[in-house]
């Protein structure tokens, strides 16, 4: 008689499970960078039409796309990370 082990099935879920969790992390990389892009239009385009009114608010805006940018990139790596170190703890 054989020990019982765990279900392939359940094996398939977390599987997915982390698989899913994966692919959000890349969407919210995504929306990261699709903010910042934004806010390089935006910022560049104050700068281009409005050089002497919206010029601080302009480069404001580039600085803040920078830090948005940053800010995207180190969650991803980080949760990325955390993934990698469930996969390795379930094989």
């Amino acid at each position: 008689m054989t020990t019982p082990t765990s279900s392939p099935q359940l094996a398939l879920s977390d599987r997915l499970a982390l698989q899913r969790t994966r692919l959000a992390n890349e969407r919210t990389l995504l929306t990261y960078v699709r903010t910042s892009l934004a806010l390089v239009g935006f910022g560049l385009a104050l700068i281009q039409f409005h050089p002497e009114r919206g010029g601080r608010l302009g480069y404001t805006a580039l600085a803040v796309a920078a830090v948005v940018l940053a800010v995207g990139l180190w969650r991803f790596r980080a949760h990325r990370q955390q993934l990698a170190a469930c996969q390795q703890a379930a094989s």
